[in-house]
């Protein structure tokens, strides 16, 4: 990403967190992912909002592009395992797994996973697919 991108970038993640409604920043991430296509924190937030706004067909394929972009990220792979459970995708089972292999690898992953899950709760209480993917991933 170049500055500007990676600028616009920050301030989006910013206004997220001092929790501006995720519809407003659907524009933003969307013109860094325009800028910077193979920017995968860029799609992996965009795919973030797109599901907190129940448009599970736009997550999923901004999920499947971060996942490609960086197979190693697991929140990328939670997001996809979520957009395919929204729209009724099958093989979501190993995103799963791959996501709970990198978060052994790296228990940094795991407490931010875990924040993203509590996150995802605070914005949207109900959210039935994201309680089976937390329950997936961390036995519960």
């Amino acid at each position: 990403m170049t500055d500007n991108v990676d600028s616009l970038f920050d301030k989006g993640l910013e206004r997220y967190k001092a929790g501006e409604p995720a519809a407003d920043l659907i524009p933003v991430f969307k013109e860094v992912c325009d800028r910077a296509p193979k920017a995968s924190a860029a799609w992996i937030c965009l795919a973030w909002l797109y599901l907190l706004e129940d448009k599970p067909n736009l997550a999923l394929k901004a999920s499947q592009k971060a996942v490609k972009i960086n197979p190693q990220d697991p929140q990328g792979r939670v997001n996809l395992a979520v957009a395919m459970l929204e729209t009724g995708q099958k093989g979501l089972r190993q995103h799963i797994d791959i996501a709970k292999q990198l978060i052994l690898v790296n228990p940094e992953w795991q407490q931010e996973l875990e924040n993203s899950i509590a996150d995802g709760f605070s914005r949207k209480p109900d959210w039935q697919s994201l309680a089976k993917v937390k329950n997936w991933l961390f036995n519960e």
